[in-house]
């Protein structure tokens, strides 16, 4: 299984069995972050960890505090995961273990719309 990652305009398909995304939050210039992982055809957010807390970042109630850094584990499944990607902030970090982290538009360009990522075969190309 891998990951694939969609725009209107453009898709990839990553041989990728777990990623994390990484983005600053526009009004807060807050660091979050997110572990996911595939499993049986599915995204699964196995960890979530926030650098401090403000508008619409408030951590779960579950989270834990170590060393200024929020960290809690909803362990929920989703079939797709749709991102908003605009130009006027950052665009996500995308991570995989043993590489270093990149802009998502080194992976797949953004259109300035929703871009979509799905678990898929990884020798599936095109459009999830």
């Amino acid at each position: 299984m891998g990951v694939c990652l969609a725009t209107a305009v453009a898709a990839v398909t990553l041989a990728a069995n777990s990623f994390t995304l990484g983005w600053t939050h526009s009004i807060e210039k807050i660091l979050w972050e997110e572990d996911w992982r595939v499993e049986n055809a599915a995204l699964v957010l196995d960890a979530v960890r926030v650098r401090g807390y403000g508008a619409g970042m408030e951590p779960a109630p579950e989270a834990v505090l170590h060393d200024g850094v929020w960290e809690w584990h909803p362990r929920t499944t989703h079939e797709v995961l749709r991102l908003t990607r605009s130009g006027f902030t950052a665009d996500y970090q995308w991570c995989v273990q043993g590489a270093a982290c990149v802009p998502m538009s080194e992976v797949l360009p953004s259109d300035g719309g929703v871009t979509e990522l799905r678990a898929c075969d990884s020798g599936t190309a095109g459009r999830p």
